[in-house]
């Protein structure tokens, strides 16, 4: 029998974020999620979606001639198909990431995948989910992403940071402001002040696109 995913939607687009931003790319977003942060703009993506055989996945990626590929949700990992999903796509020989709330651990997936896991903040409303173990698992290859909501929140991520050492572990740290939550000039400031080994960050399709579903 066929592996299938329930799918929300793939498309091509520019990536808005992590270490690729503003690189072509072809997302593909799973649907569902078991987490509820209060500033999720992905709400479309918890429930519906469409059934699809990883071939015809994988054969709709293929048809964008695409040089990087972006797993996202909802939580791509509630879904166990995703992991042979992320081999295949390494397999043919795409650069992939995968976006993770790091509330599902990420020892299974493949270790070409740059896995970019969001540690949620206590301002996110899901702190409580965060899988500390999967700091363990972190390469080189890795992201780490604070979205943070307030000067509580920037305080509680570098207090991360220093504790898991995540400079060490993640080839990125990446900070950004939440959207009309924080302004990005109050944390790039904090940044700059306190020296951070860590890669400030803008939504970029939030400034190209109001982040429209699809861009």
């Amino acid at each position: 029998m066929q592996e299938t995913l329930r799918i929300t939607e793939i498309f091509y687009s520019l990536q808005g974020e992590t270490r690729t931003s503003g690189l072509p790319t072809v997302f593909v977003r799973l649907t569902g999620c078991p987490l509820r942060c209060q500033y999720c703009d992905t709400a479309y993506a918890f429930s519906g979606g469409e059934i699809m055989t990883l071939d015809a996945i994988c054969a709709q990626i293929a048809s964008y001639k695409p040089r990087y590929i972006c797993v996202t949700g909802g939580e791509p990992l509630a879904q166990p198909n995703c992991i042979p999903l992320l081999k295949r796509l390494c397999d043919a020989g795409y650069e992939v990431s995968l976006e993770t709330s790091g509330a599902i651990d990420i020892s299974a997936t493949d270790r070409r995948v740059s896995r970019v896991v969001d540690l949620k903040t206590p301002g996110s409303a899901e702190v409580s989910r965060n899988l500390y173990s999967n700091m363990d698992e972190l390469t080189g290859n890795d992201q780490v992403k604070f979205v943070i909501c307030s000067r509580e929140d920037y305080d509680w991520a570098v207090s991360k940071l220093i504790e898991y050492r995540l400079e060490q572990r993640a080839g990125e740290v990446l900070f950004s402001p939440s959207h009309q939550q924080v302004s990005p000039q109050a944390l790039a400031q904090w940044i700059i002040a306190d020296n951070l080994p860590v890669r400030f960050q803008l939504q970029l399709h939030k400034i190209l696109w109001n982040d429209e579903p699809g861009h």
